[in-house]
């Protein structure tokens, strides 16, 4: 197989699209659906095919990579291009679709003799557009150079965590990862909270912390987005958070384990997205920390 790729990508949300763009960047064809395709429209202007259907979307393809919202729209979306998928067509899953759907996942590509890659990403909005997310993957090594080229276009490096994308090596490692990163963003939240309730700057937290090992650079991304009212556009969105939170709940559950913070977490993240925010960065859910009535009052103008 060549270096220049056939690829469809299935769902062009805030990461699908960076992706498909620079997959087009890097040379490859590319095929891209969205169940709304207002969204999947200005990837035509950067040289991708926008098509009607998932099935009209992976004709002729090498690699079909899918990004959806979760598990379940993957499977339903693969079901609907199945009849027009070849044998021997990988499929690199990114899709943060929790360990049992990804075994699900994998039954259906074995139904239709797929290649199939277990492969979320770390990484947001930024990252993604730039090619520089973190690409965790399993997947059979003597298939792995037929999909290099699609993930060399997403992610700066591919972290390799297995060979059986059925066994979701790869998803059990997001889940771990996300479930710092959700944890983190709620601190950041209640600490800025915490800040306004009892008059103290945040720069002076800041202060206190910089360059120790307290300091941050993710606290500081995040404390900025609510400090500056600058929410929206989502780098990854609340109620996409909750789905997030909610599957590492569960995983912990299966598992007997219990986590508490991540189902605080979700309930916070639940709770700001009834108040309006679902379709903001995951970092309003700083305002979870106040009554619905006090929203008004509880954005503040500091500033770093």
């Amino acid at each position: 197989m060549t270096d220049t790729l056939t690829v469809s990508v299935l769902g062009t949300g805030i990461m699908g699209a960076a992706m498909a763009r620079n997959l087009t960047r890097a040379g490859h064809t590319v095929r891209a659906w969205n169940r709304t395709r207002d969204k999947a429209e200005p990837l035509a202007a950067d040289g991708a095919y926008v098509a009607d259907t998932p099935a009209d979307a992976v004709r002729g393809a090498d690699v079909v990579l899918t990004m959806l919202y979760d598990g379940a729209a993957a499977l339903e979306v693969v079901r609907q291009a199945a009849p027009a998928l070849r044998p021997g067509t990988a499929w690199v899953q990114s899709t943060t679709a929790g360990i049992e759907a990804v075994g699900e996942l994998a039954g259906l590509a074995r139904e239709h003799e797929l290649v199939f890659f277990d492969a979320p990403v770390l990484g947001t909005r930024q990252p993604a557009e730039a090619g520089q997310l973190i690409v965790l993957a399993a997947g059979p090594s003597r298939s792995r150079e037929a999909v290099a080229p699609v993930l060399d276009a997403i992610g700066a490096r591919t972290v390799w965590t297995g060979e059986d994308g059925a066994e979701g090596s790869a998803s059990r490692l997001k889940l771990v990862a996300n479930s710092w990163v959700l944890a983190a963003t709620n601190a950041a939240g209640e600490v800025l909270a915490l800040s306004q309730a009892l008059g103290v700057d945040p720069q002076s937290f800041f202060d206190a912390i910089a360059g120790g090992p307290l300091d941050m650079g993710y606290l500081r991304t995040k404390s900025e987005l609510v400090l500056n009212d600058r929410l929206s556009p989502a780098s990854f969105a609340v109620t996409t958070a909750i789905k997030d939170a909610r599957l590492i709940v569960e995983a912990g559950q299966r598992h007997g384990i219990r986590l508490d913070l991540a189902a605080a977490g979700a309930e916070r993240l639940a709770r700001a997205a009834a108040q309006g925010h679902g379709d903001e960065d995951m970092a309003a859910a700083y305002f979870a920390s106040f009554d619905e009535e006090d929203q008004a009052g509880s954005r503040t103008d500091q500033t770093f």
